[in-house]
């Protein structure tokens, strides 16, 4: 079901999304070679509960569902996509590390995403990131009131296919308020179906993920890790934004 978010709803809502970024700022300070993706997910829990929240992903139900998620924050690194378990590996120079946090306050969800590199990237690997970021950008800028769906869509898919880059099909941003998933699916590519009308109150997370290669992917061993079937590197980043009268609205900033 899709509901849109009155004011003071989106204000509730932005507290968690302020606990996410902070959670994001402190991952990408601590992210060096040599320390532990379970340290990493330490740090996020801790920040989370002291903030007064409960991390999001923690619990959450999977495909198998005698696993779910045993961590706060997902952790996935180089041809990882999404949904990587943090765990005893530790980080490597010259990794990619895409980092996804989602908390819980007073019922409402905040849900972003960053993707990190360990040392100095080569150029290709710059680029991935760099436009990865610039295309969530690029539909945040689209969700405005009498766009639809699809709008966000293309505008995501444009700059990946200007870049030559993958995009990951399978697995698409969302709706978000009391849930961390809700209607409606917001891909990353165009479906040729203009999709749901943006109204204001509507909350988006818009998420795109993209790749040095193909959009095919395969399930971990873990029944969780998401990956690039053809072993290419991968990017994700994501913001929960709010549709309003005046444009969209970032919600998961400090």
């Amino acid at each position: 079901m899709v509901t849109r978010k009155s004011r003071s709803e989106i204000e509730r809502m932005r507290r968690a999304g302020r606990v996410v970024a902070e959670v994001l700022d402190l991952i990408e300070a601590e992210l060096r070679p040599g320390v532990s993706t379970a340290d990493l997910d330490a740090l996020a829990e801790a920040h989370i509960r002291a903030s007064g929240g409960t991390p999001s992903f923690m619990g959450y139900p999977g495909l198998n569902p005698h696993r779910p998620f045993p961590a706060s924050v997902c952790i996935s690194i180089d041809d990882e996509i999404v949904h990587g378990i943090p765990g005893r590996r530790t980080v490597r120079d010259g990794q990619i590390v895409s980092v996804d946090a989602g908390a819980i306050l007073d019922g409402w969800h905040g849900d972003a995403a960053r993707t990190f590199y360990v040392g100095q990237p080569p150029a290709e690997v710059a680029e991935l990131i760099d436009v990865t970021r610039e295309a969530m950008f690029a539909g945040i800028r689209a969700a405005v009131p009498g766009n639809h769906i699809e709008d966000i869509s293309a505008a995501v898919e444009a700059v990946a296919a200007q870049a030559g880059l993958g995009v990951i099909r399978q697995f698409v941003g969302h709706g978000i308020g009391t849930a961390m998933h809700e209607e409606p699916q917001v891909p990353n590519y165009r479906t040729g179906r203009p999709g749901r009308k943006l109204e204001p109150g509507l909350c988006l997370a818009i998420e795109p993920m993209f790749t040095l290669g193909g959009y095919a992917t395969r399930i971990g061993a873990d029944d969780w890790t998401v990956m690039t079937a053809d072993g290419s590197l991968a990017a994700h980043f994501e913001h929960s934004i709010a549709v309003t009268e005046d444009g969209p609205e970032i919600l998961t900033v400090r």
